[in-house]
């Protein structure tokens, strides 16, 4: 498929063919394409639970209500945001790009954008991802406060708003992969509808883990009629200036 085809073939299926089976390893291989999404600073703080236990299953069907694009799937990916990861995916990050500095960039060049990098992965990424009891999102606010009538500044910076960075782009990883699942022809539905809790009691995850989005996998029930999709007109969401 192109583009448009994968973007008209995708939709939130709710209800799976159950006789119609997905291959295991086809799905993981998407899963492997959704690395290459987009995410700030390029901190990938995210990490992906591919379901295909049973009993785990049946635990994730209560926990996301008994939605059928749940019951009917055959397959979950839970999609997990982890702020937890930040020293270790900041370490991972310098540690490839002062290899990749070494081997690619003018060595004239190279000792000024190893500074940068180091700055930015052992200084600037660990005061704004850092979190204590909400301390260091107040101390950013207040610096922005101060700074910003001298010059533009971001002011996302409080630990909420953090949370929110992370979950776009976990998002981004998300959509890229049900795209791939699309372009091979299978199915997918992004679910928001679950008790964070109970996933994670069922994935054994930590307190600090977050589930960001579930997305169901399987093949389309075609005797479930889809109808046409609604978009608001383009005009109302489009401006250009």
């Amino acid at each position: 498929m192109d583009l448009k085809e994968m973007l008209a073939h995708r939709r939130a299926i709710r209800v799976y063919d159950k006789t119609k089976h997905i291959d295991t390893e086809r799905v993981a291989d998407c899963l492997r394409l959704a690395q290459l999404a987009p995410t700030s600073s390029n901190m990938q703080l995210w990490e992906c639970y591919h379901i295909t236990d049973t009993k785990t299953l049946e635990a994730l069907h209560r926990a996301c209500l008994q939605q059928t694009s749940v019951t009917t799937a055959q397959e979950l990916v839970v999609f997990v945001v982890r702020p937890d990861y930040v020293k270790r995916r900041a370490t991972a990050n310098l540690t490839f790009q002062e290899q990749n500095i070494r081997e690619h960039f003018p060595k004239e060049k190279q000792e000024k954008y190893l500074k940068q990098w180091d700055m930015y992965y052992k200084k600037a990424i660990p005061f704004l991802y850092g979190r204590f009891f909400g301390l260091l999102g107040l101390l950013r606010k207040g610096l922005t406060q101060i700074a910003s009538p001298f010059r533009p500044v971001p002011r996302q910076l409080s630990e909420a708003d953090g949370d929110v960075i992370l979950h776009k782009s976990c998002a981004l990883v998300a959509e890229t992969f049900m795209l791939a699942m699309s372009e091979i022809g299978y199915d997918t539905c992004p679910l928001e509808g679950f008790d964070s809790w109970r996933v994670k009691r069922a994935l054994h995850l930590p307190f600090s883990a977050q589930i960001s989005m579930i997305v169901s996998c399987g093949i389309r029930d075609e005797a479930t009629e889809l109808g046409e999709r609604f978009r608001i007109p383009f005009e109302e969401q489009y401006f250009r200036i």
